[in-house]
C-alpha cells in the first residue's frame, strides 16, 4: 500500500500503451492484493479480475449474484496494492444503460483501469457454459453508449465482450461486435470461440484490439502466447488459473493434514514466511514505520 508509485491516470495511460503497441499481453487473474502484487513481482505487464472468482471467493456461484459493491470494492483492494493497469469484469454492468454507467464511474472511482461488460442476459452464465441467453443488439449498444459516456478519464479502457458465438453463431456474433465497437467499445472481447480459424475471423474483421480469454477446461483450445500474437490479439487473461491453483494445494494440503496429522511432509509445497513477508515488503514497512517514530515520549525540543 505504502509503496505504490503509480496514479491511477498514470495505469490507464499504460494500459492504452500496451494496447496500442502491436504486442501481445498476459494479464493473469489475480484472486486477492497479494496476489496481484506477485503477478506484478513476476514481471508481468498487467492484472485481471475475474467476475467468476470474485463469486467464488464469496463461494457464490458465477450467475450475477454477486453485487456492485462487492465488485467496486475488491476491485479497489486488488488495484490499489499494484503498480499494474487492472481490468475488472463487470457481468452485464448491474441493470439497465442507467445502471451501467454508475457502474464504469464507481469502477473508476476504485482506480481501475478498465473494465469488461458482456450481453448476456440475467440471470448470465460463466461464458463457457451452455444455456446462455443473450439481450438484444440495441439494448446493449445502448449500454455501451451509456458506459462510455459515463467516464471522465478518457483512458478508461471500456471492453465489451460478446457471449454470442455460442448462441447465434460467428457470424451474428461478429456483427454485434462491429456494432459495439461503433458504441464506443475500445477492445472487443469475443467469448468462447471454437478454434483458431474463429479467432482469425474475428481479427480480420474487427478493427479495435482484441482480447483472448484462455481458461482452462472451457471451450476454446488454450492457445499459447506465440499463437494468440500470430492471430494479432492484443491481450490474454487467465482469469482463473491463480485461483484454481490455490484452491488445488489447499485441497491436496488439507487431506495430508487429515491423513498424518500434521503438515511436516508439505512444508516444501508451502510459500515460506520468508518469501511470504518479503512479497508484503514486511522490512520496508518496517523502517517507514521508525523513520516516523523515531522519538520518545517525554523527549525536550531543541
Amino acid at each position: 500500500m505504502l509503496f505504490t508509485r503509480k496514479t491511477a491516470a498514470e495505469k490507464r495511460q499504460a494500459l492504452r500503451a500496451l494496447m496500442d503497441d502491436g504486442r501481445l499481453h498476459q494479464f493473469p487473474g489475480a484472486f486477492n492484493p497479494l496476489c496481484a502484487q506477485l503477478i506484478e513481482r513476476k514481471g508481468f505487464p498487467g492484472v485481471y479480475i475475474s467476475g467468476a472468482v470474485l463469486s467464488a471467493d464469496l463461494c457464490l456461484p458465477d450467475i450475477g449474484i454477486a453485487t456492485l459493491t462487492e465488485f467496486a470494492d475488491r476491485g479497489r483492494q486488488i488495484g490499489r496494492a499494484t503498480d499494474l493497469p487492472a481490468i475488472i469484469d463487470i457481468d452485464t454492468g448491474f441493470g439497465e444503460p442507467m445502471s451501467a454507467a454508475r457502474t464504469v464511474r464507481l469502477i473508476e472511482e476504485a482506480g481501475i483501469s478498465g473494465c469488461h461488460i458482456e450481453d448476456q442476459r440475467m440471470p448470465k452464465r460463466c461464458g463457457h457454459l451452455d444455456g446462455k441467453d443473450l439481450v438484444g443488439v440495441e439494448e446493449m449498444v445502448q449500454k455501451i453508449g451509456a458506459a462510455a459516456g459515463a467516464r471522465l478519464d478518457k483512458s478508461f479502457c471500456l471492453i465489451a465482450r460478446s457471449d454470442a458465438r455460442a448462441v447465434e453463431g460467428l457470424d451474428k456474433a461478429i456483427d454485434r461486435m462491429k456494432a459495439y465497437v461503433d458504441a464506443g467499445a475500445d477492445m472487443i472481447f469475443p467469448e468462447a470461440l471454437a478454434d483458431e480459424k474463429e479467432f482469425e475471423a474475428v481479427r480480420s474483421t474487427i478493427k479495435v484490439p482484441l482480447l483472448a480469454n484462455m481458461t482452462e477446461f472451457g471451450k476454446s483450445r488454450l492457445l499459447n502466447r506465440k499463437e494468440l500474437e500470430n492471430l494479432g490479439y492484443n491481450l490474454v487473461i487467465y482469469p482463473v488459473t491463480t485461483l484454481r491453483l490455490a484452491m488445488g494445494e489447499v485441497d491436496r494440503g488439507l487431506e495430508v493434514l487429515l491423513r498424518d496429522g500434521d503438515q511436516t511432509g508439505i512444508l516444501d509445497r508451502m510459500q515460506h514466511r520468508k518469501d511470504l513477508y518479503d512479497l508484503l515488503r514486511y522490512e520496508e514497512y518496517n523502517r517507514y514505520d521508525q523513520n516516523l517514530f523515531n522519538f520518545r515520549v517525554g523527549d525536550t525540543p531543541p
